[in-house]
């Protein structure tokens, strides 16, 4: 399986937060599209089917990751 690097994960996330902010405020059909593209990136990216156990599985491994670390840019 593959793995999301952390800093993507890291991405993704506070894209998440950002979007289901803007949604729940304004209701912007736009807004709306984009929130539904990242919760389905996340769970491509985390190997899971919903968007509450991809935050979940998500910030466990960003637990002690270094989302600095770019060795697996270069390998």
């Amino acid at each position: 399986m593959l793995v999301a690097h952390p800093a993507v994960l890291l991405d993704l996330m506070e894209e998440y937060e950002t979007l289901k902010h803007l949604e729940a405020e304004k209701g912007a059909f736009d807004a709306r599209r984009r929130l539904d593209d990242v919760m389905y990136t996340l769970c491509v990216a985390t190997g899971t089917r919903d968007i509450d156990m991809a935050l979940i599985v998500a910030r466990r491994r960003l637990s002690g990751a270094r989302t600095g670390d770019d060795s697996l840019a270069s390998a």
